[in-house]
């Protein structure tokens, strides 16, 4: 009884500490904005926890893992541009990576131009790729899923 007590004291202790150790310091949001009847841009807001920076798209070769967007195919939706990115960019050198890295803290704002092939209601949806640090740490590369309506 005496061990099985202690096994289970054991497993819950492990389970608490890793799940303390799940951090995720960004929220996302989502939401498409009307332009025309055809045409929409889709902001993909990230919110940073305090301390903590996410890289940007332009993050060069050889530095930690930029921002990446993969939309997937609907035969719907016609991506139009490239995706922009606004928000305070910082640009510093990195002894680690060795390279001028770019993030942002706080808050930034992803946007994509997409068109319809006729105005009807769909949704516009793929995965976002990215790696946050903060002074102390960095976190491994993630990938998320989103899905925005386009009414």
């Amino acid at each position: 009884m005496n061990k099985l007590l202690t096994t289970i004291v054991a497993v819950l202790f492990v389970f608490g500490f890793l799940h303390a150790q799940v951090q995720d310091p960004v929220k996302w949001k989502y939401v498409a904005i009307k332009k025309s009847d055809k045409e929409y841009t889709v902001n993909i807001l990230a919110i940073l926890d305090p301390s903590w920076h996410i890289y940007s798209m332009n993050t060069p070769n050889g530095g930690p893992v930029a921002t990446t967007f993969n939309f997937k195919k609907n035969p719907l939706v016609t991506v139009d541009g490239k995706t922009t990115e606004n928000g305070k960019l910082s640009t510093v050198h990195d002894e680690i990576f060795g390279v001028d890295v770019k993030y942002y803290s706080e808050t930034v704002t992803f946007a994509q131009v997409v068109k319809l092939k006729s105005p009807v209601k769909t949704n516009f949806s793929g995965t976002i790729k990215y790696m946050v640090c903060n002074d102390k740490m960095c976190l491994p590369p993630k990938t998320i899923s989103f899905n925005v309506p386009i009414q």
